[in-house]
């Protein structure tokens, strides 16, 4: 039997043009389009009629027109925030891909925001008025880094691989040792990409053991390259051999075959005095005579998303004219920033500091320490509800397919409280604003101050505290 419909609460409703009056509603016009407060509104109205004639609204008729304004501001709140949006980084990875890997430097958020807001000379050189390239404002610097004859940037380090594998080895066999077949996120695998490159694929050795001797035997008259890709993203321990980028170039100088080393990662300042593993540089590679070399520009670099490709003149400047080059080209943004990073390189006291990501990995435990006191007390402080906060020590991770056995020592912010579960908390916090992303683990939500830089201390203790003091108790 249908209950009969309180044809009140229907005629309590307000018309549209009566609520486009309200304060509130006047005040959403001041910063939203007026049609898509009417569209709220619409919706809102026509939500609660629905309400009310399925009998699930529960409210007096006198609470309908107030909340018809609340429920409209929300609806806009809701529809009109960003997608992308900023995230409070709490897990202590790094290099966190799904939350955009590397963090600029403020000079690089500068620079970017200098080409945003205005013309800039892109591909024209000033000095003579005449076209320029939008390489060479990072060329330059790029190889006085790595002692490089050239250099040339695209949009990411799998654009690099396929460009320098197609404009090497198309239509050719390429060398590459069994164990270094990896897959480089997002269920990108080195063969596909050869594939995609017209390159064909040669493997050699075992997945534990590659000698020389066996890229040796496999060399014939249509061997076009020897690949060497570091295993960045994971390690193979024990029983192991891998042949070396130096013993790579004695044996294509021998057979006059050129050399690629995909890198992954590739970094240019040394971290093992810091208690990272020890790992190649782009300029040991480079060094080492490789003819190409390709790494990342948004991992240990500490830049934007790009592909860097150095190496000798003559591979690069065919890359150059390979037609693929602009379908991989960087923009003005990319640039901008890749320029204002690779600059705080050439100041070797503060590039530590200066990298976001450089500091993050070499901050001292001590400072750690500290920062999760501070984060802490705040949150005791601020948490209204019954709350157990403790300091404990743990690691943190490199990420980003990097240095993947590191594990840096650190200090995280454990917090749990009665009566919101550890997974509620972490599902509010995700939906908070700002976001935050941090670690569920032994029933408690955990913060680690690795990743949490220093001026979100404050901010992130409000943010929790909002999402505990707000949080409805459960009937558990």
């Amino acid at each position: 039997m249908e209950l009969p419909i309180d044809k009140s609460l229907l005629r309590s409703l307000p018309k549209v043009d009566d609520l486009m009056k309200n304060s509130i509603i006047l005040n959403l016009l001041q910063t939203r389009p007026r049609t898509v407060v009417v569209d709220a509104v619409r919706k809102t109205i026509e939500g609660l009629r629905q309400e009310i004639l399925s009998g699930s609204y529960t409210g007096s008729p006198e609470d309908i027109y107030q909340l018809v304004v609340k429920k409209t501001s929300d609806l806009i709140a809701a529809e009109t925030k960003p997608n992308l949006r900023r995230v409070i980084n709490a897990t202590g990875v790094v290099l966190h891909t799904n939350l955009g890997r590397a963090l600029m430097s403020y000079a690089a958020r500068d620079a970017v925001d200098a080409v945003a807001s205005s013309f800039c000379n892109l591909e024209i050189n000033l000095n003579t008025g005449r076209r320029g390239s939008r390489y060479e404002p990072v060329e330059e610097i790029i190889t006085r880094l790595t002692g490089a004859e050239a250099a040339l940037v695209v949009n990411n380090n799998a654009a690099a691989v396929l460009l320098a594998l197609g404009t090497m080895a198309k239509g050719k066999e390429v060398i590459v040792s069994r164990g270094q077949l990896v897959e480089i996120g997002g269920s990108f695998r080195i063969p596909e990409v050869m594939e995609q490159s017209g390159a064909m694929l040669v493997e050699v050795g075992a997945t534990n053991k590659t000698h020389p001797h066996d890229y040796q035997k496999a060399i014939s008259e249509d061997t076009a390259l020897l690949l060497h890709v570091h295993t960045s993203n994971y390690r193979i321990v024990g029983f192991t051999r891998e042949t070396t980028v130096n013993e790579l170039v004695q044996i294509g100088q021998s057979h006059q075959i050129p050399v690629m080393s995909d890198l992954g990662s590739g970094f240019l300042v040394d971290l093992a005095p810091y208690g990272l593993p020890q790992e190649p540089s782009v300029q040991e590679v480079v060094a080492a005579g490789a003819d190409v070399v390709t790494f990342s520009g948004d991992k240990l670099l500490g830049g934007p998303q790009a592909g860097i490709i150095v190496g000798k003149r003559y591979w690069i400047e065919k890359m150059k004219k390979n037609p693929l080059t602009r379908a991989v080209r960087i923009n003005k943004f990319t640039v901008a920033a890749l320029e204002a990073t690779l600059r705080e390189y050439l100041d070797k006291d503060n590039v530590l500091e200066n990298i976001p990501t450089l500091r993050m990995l070499t901050e001292a435990p001590g400072a750690l320490l500290k920062r999760a006191e501070e984060l802490a007390a705040q949150l005791k402080a601020k948490v209204a509800y019954p709350a157990e906060v403790q300091v404990i020590s743990g690691t943190s991770q490199v990420g980003g397919g990097s240095m993947p056995t590191a594990e840096l020592p650190t200090y995280l912010v454990t917090c749990m409280v009665q009566h919101l579960s550890v997974e509620e908390m972490s599902a509010q916090l995700r939906l908070a604003e700002p976001a935050v992303v941090g670690r569920v683990q032994d029933n408690k939500y955990q913060v680690d101050l690795r990743t949490v830089q220093p001026e979100e201390v404050e901010l992130l203790a409000e943010v929790i505290a909002r999402v505990i003091n707000s949080g409805e108790v459960s009937g558990r």
